[in-house]
């Protein structure tokens, strides 16, 4: 076991590596989907069964925590789902597990949160992960906000619809025209299949078997959401649900999904003493708080913050994995950081328009296709991972890459001093 020691005010701080990744295909919510009729613990329990089958040097008893994020924690997403997953997963009973909730970046949070315990000494390995149902649980089912909300006149009504905020942020930033965002979408159903192309998207992908009533048996090996072959004129002609005569459309934003993913994270040393693979290392990672009624404009906010916490650049970063939950979101974070729409280090795989939103499940879908993309770059150091979070927060996570000539790991835990008590801030 790794040895975790703290001493006058100094205490050890160790690396924490992201070893493995997976995810299910991802399905259309709905009747018609993929995973109509099952059930979305199930999905993360294929999840943590692939990283345990995959990671054979690992075991078991040495998972110290499972945390597994859903925005509605009801039903099959409830009963405190990282503790239950872990259980239905096979796990030992001396597993724990607990549940998170940050919207979007539920899975990212999954990440950060059980990574800060590896730094900090409290765990050597976990699971994270998400899940979200959205054909169980429809966006907003069962929400009651306090109505403080809009007699306080705290956050704009419209605030609480994702879709609104994103017609908000093509107010805010006019040069993001319709035309502009679904050349967008376009590029990204592209990237995507044309990944699909190269194999470089099945590796993460665990196949789920499901039963239709009539139809029988199917196995899944595929996300369901991509439209390949879309074009803008096909996207011109799509409504605009959000505002008469507006500028989001399903054709341009992320749909309503079911999926599920996992990330199986280590220290250092522990990683060295299992034998465990490093597909990249965790630098920084930064949230924060923006208007609501803008939510899509998070990103800025916390890559500002993730990165003066690195002490990086953003031209220092080789990659970006930004969600796509809606284009004019993704293109406002380009445009502030200087950065052209079709840059080749953004999104090289196509992203949330054309593979799918499943919303607390989508960090580590970011995650795996950065890994993965690291494998391929070596030329490539720093990686982003980032997202808008709804009512009106940002997510990011940087990383670097285990296979630059350059990579700063170290198996030995690292002596930072901390404050005393009472000492002087």
């Amino acid at each position: 076991m790794s040895q975790h020691r703290s001493s006058g005010n100094q205490r050890m701080v160790r690396d924490v590596l992201f070893v493995d990744g997976v995810r299910t295909p991802f399905g259309r919510a709905g009747e018609k989907g993929i995973y109509a009729g099952m059930r979305a613990d199930d999905l993360v329990v294929k999840c943590i069964r692939e990283l345990m089958r995959r990671n054979p040097a690992l075991p078991a008893e040495r998972i110290d925590e499972v945390a597994v994020a859903a925005t509605t924690q009801t039903g099959d997403q409830g009963l405190t789902i990282g503790r239950t997953a872990a259980l239905l997963a096979g796990l030992p009973r001396t597993v724990p597990g607990f549940a998170i909730d940050r919207m979007c970046a539920g899975a990212m949070t999954a990440v950060t949160t059980t990574a800060s315990g590896i730094g900090f000494g409290a765990y050597d390995v976990v699971i994270a992960g998400g899940v979200e149902h959205m054909g169980n649980h429809p966006m907003g089912a069962g929400a009651d906000p306090n109505p403080r909300f809009v007699s306080e006149r705290l956050v704009d009504p419209a605030a609480l619809n994702m879709g609104n905020t994103a017609e908000n942020l093509h107010d805010r930033f006019p040069h993001i025209t319709k035309d502009r965002t679904d050349a967008y979408a376009v590029s990204s159903q592209n990237k995507l299949a044309a990944a699909y192309g190269n194999g470089q998207i099945q590796p993460d992908l665990v196949p789920v078997a499901t039963m239709k009533p009539g139809q029988g048996w199917t196995v899944n090996t595929v996300d369901e959401p991509p439209r390949p072959g879309t074009t803008a004129e096909d996207l011109a002609a799509l409504r605009t649900p959000f505002r008469a005569h507006g500028r989001v459309t399903a054709g341009n934003a992320a749909g309503l999904n079911d999926g599920a993913t996992a990330a199986l994270l280590a220290s250092s040393d522990a990683a060295a003493e299992l034998g465990l693979p490093v597909k990249m290392r965790l630098v920084s990672y930064a949230y924060a708080g923006v208007e609501p009624e803008v939510m899509g404009i998070g990103p800025v906010p916390s890559t500002e913050k993730a990165l003066a916490n690195a002490g990086l650049d953003i031209g220092d970063i080789g990659l970006f994995e930004i969600n796509e939950a809606f284009a004019v979101q993704v293109l406002s974070f380009l445009d502030h950081f200087g950065i052209a729409d079709d840059d080749p280090r953004v999104n090289r795989y196509g992203g949330a328009i054309a593979v799918g939103h499943p919303l607390a499940s989508s960090g580590v879908r970011l995650m795996n296709q950065l890994a993965r993309q690291f494998q391929e770059d070596h030329s490539v150091r720093y990686g982003i991972t980032a997202m808008c979070v709804g009512l009106g927060m940002g997510a990011t996570v940087i990383w670097e890459n285990p296979h630059h000539a350059e990579y700063s790991a170290v198996t030995t835990p690292t002596a930072v001093s901390i404050p005393t008590a009472g000492a002087a801030a």
